[in-house]
């Protein structure tokens, strides 16, 4: 019995030895590991739709090559409508800073006196100690280092492109390859139908996602141009694109939104409409037409989310951020499907429980009972 514990335990670290080498592996390969997950990705979603279209008798490398050149086409065509207004933005960042400290003077003096009083209190508690020399390192600007991040994105974006087309153009092969390497049929057909059920959620879920962006994106840029906010239309591009970030990108927008707005309009307490707008906006995509249109078998855990996107985000930065729930459902359908996850699987899932009841109150321990 005692050695049988001994193994047990033995098992579970190795387990965690390796789980902590995958991460460390994933972290630092992360300009090679993140193209070829975003293939996979991308090759999971397209999969069904290039199969669709085979059956038509469209070739899968020709279906395959549209669907792949559009999606580049797509989000090269949001780059240039959005890069022409990020900017100039950029370049009137230093006006705006001034403007919002001009127009939040009273806010920032309140603040800037608690950071006198600290001060103060900090250098009562040196006492007469002689200031030590301080070597401020000059980091680098908003813009380069924006630029160097969107170079080393689009990278890792062409890199996964290309591996997806690749992917799509061989048709069923690769998964003729994963099937082979089973050796039980069981163990073969229950690994086809969680690739087909893998593609067929995936797919659901970014054609939704991006079916509610479209729709939350039109009604913030109508809501933008009846607030006579600057860009109506860029703002409602813009959450189109930040609402693929979950979490982050409507905070991201409420924020910019407000900041312009605080900007551009004279009225401090007018000015708070556009981010309450935009805020009230997304909370209602999130609380009805997400639901309505993901329906209950996608319905994941919000605590799960959240994690897996703070984990995601901070293992590859934005790009993680992104690709954190399609991963999420990715994990949710294998665990759907391997009855030892069975339970990890349970706690990802965000379908409606029922309430659970009460305890009856107890009866009096005093009472005689009854014959």
């Amino acid at each position: 019995m005692e050695s049988m514990d001994k193994t047990a335990t033995t098992n579970r670290l190795l387990t965690a030895i390796v789980i902590l080498m995958t991460l460390s592996a994933i972290y630092f390969a992360k300009d090679v590991v993140l193209p070829v997950v975003l293939g996979f990705m991308l090759a999971l979603s397209l999969g069904p739709w290039v199969r669709r279209l085979s059956r038509r008798g469209v070739p899968a490398p020709l279906s395959a090559a549209v669907m792949i050149l559009g999606l580049a086409g797509m989000i090269a065509g949001a780059v240039l409508l959005l890069g022409g207004s990020v900017a100039s933005w950029f370049d009137e960042i230093p006006r705006i800073s001034f403007e919002l400290r001009e127009k939040l003077r009273g806010i920032t003096a309140s603040l800037a006196a608690v950071q006198d009083a600290s001060k103060q209190v900090e250098d009562l508690a040196k006492g007469g100690e002689d200031a030590a020399a301080t070597v401020v390192l000059q980091q680098p600007g908003l813009l380069t280092t924006a630029v160097s991040n969107l170079a080393s994105f689009v990278t890792s974006l062409t890199a996964g492109l290309v591996l997806a087309l690749f992917l799509l153009s061989a048709g069923n092969l690769f998964y003729v390859k994963i099937v082979e390497s089973f050796p039980r049929f069981g163990d073969k057909k229950r690994a086809l139908t969680v690739i087909y059920e893998i593609e067929r959620r995936m797919s659901h879920y970014i054609v939704a996602i991006t079916v509610i962006n479209a729709v939350l994106g039109l009604a913030i840029a109508a809501a933008m141009n009846l607030l006579d906010m600057p860009y109506p239309f860029v703002w409602g591009l813009a959450a189109f694109c930040l609402n693929y970030l979950p979490f982050l990108g409507g905070v991201i927008g409420t924020i910019g939104v407000g900041a312009f707005a605080i900007v551009h309009f004279d009225s401090l307490y007018y000015a708070m409409l556009a981010p309450i707008a935009y805020q009230a906006l997304t909370a209602i995509e999130g609380q009805v037409l997400t639901p309505m249109l993901l329906g209950a078998r996608l319905q994941l855990n919000t605590v799960a989310v959240f994690l897996t996107v703070i984990f995601w985000a901070w293992l590859w930065g934005i790009p993680g951020a992104l690709m954190a729930v399609p991963i999420l459902v990715l994990i949710k359908v294998i665990c759907d499907h391997v009855p030892a996850l069975a339970t990890f699987g349970n706690f990802l899932s965000g379908r409606p429980i029922e309430p659970i009841p009460d305890e009856p109150a107890s009866e009096d321990l005093t009472q005689t009972p009854r014959v």
